[in-house]
Parts: C-alpha cells; structure tokens; sequence
C-alpha cells in the first residue's frame, strides 16, 4: 500500500505564498514521477507540476514562474512553493506519484493524495 498526504494548503490573499508538501508512505523502493494536480469547483482536474525522479521538471504554463516543485527522494516528499498566488490558483490541489516500486517488487500506479484546499482571495 501507498499513501499520500497532502499538507501546506489555507487562504491567503493575492500576491502571497503558499508551500504545499506530500509525503509518501509505505514499503516504497523508489518513485517515478510527482506531481502537483489542481481541480477549481466545477472544471477538470489538472496538471499543475510533475518531477521525475532524476529532477527533470513541467509546469503549466498558468503557473511557469511562480511555483517551484522540488523533492527529497530519500523522504519520499514532493513540494510547492507557489508564489505570487492568484484568485484563480483558488482549487483543491492534489499530490501524485505515477509509479511506486515497492520493496516487494510489485509496482503501484497512479496513486492519489485526498488533496488540500488552497483559497487565494482578499
């Protein structure tokens, strides 16, 4: 089994910075790639960062500039660090791991944290 919990999230108001983090638990060998997904009330969940496990990043383009993802594979932790936060960052926002190879040799695919709200507002 893997685990992911999310931490970091609250209001701030525009302008201001927040850091998300997510930590993963389990029997966990190694993981893949990271990721940092957000889903505002009533739109589709998105892609916000990912980093694999060699440090290779992606951004969409609503937030190059202004949030930094980074990880410490030894913990087995991904961050956030979002700054210059905007209104309409305001969204849910969700840690994911695409591949954890446990230490039992099997593989876990596409797991999920239960998400922290994030709320950028005045």
């Amino acid at each position: 089994q893997v685990q992911l919990v999310e931490s970091g999230g609250g209001l701030v108001q525009p302008g201001g910075s927040l850091r998300l983090s997510c930590a993963a638990s389990g029997s966990i060998f190694s993981i893949n790639v990271m990721g940092w997904h957000r889903q505002a009330p009533g739109q589709q969940r998105e892609l916000v960062a990912s980093i694999s496990s060699g440090g290779s990043t992606t951004y969409a383009d609503s937030v190059k500039g202004r949030f930094t993802i980074s990880r410490d594979n030894v913990k087995n932790m991904v961050y956030l660090q979002m700054n210059s936060l905007k209104p309409e960052d305001t969204a849910v926002y969700y840690c994911n791991a695409n591949r954890v190879v446990m230490r039992t040799g099997t593989d876990k695919f596409n797991s999920w944290g239960q998400g922290t709200q994030v709320t950028v507002s005045s």
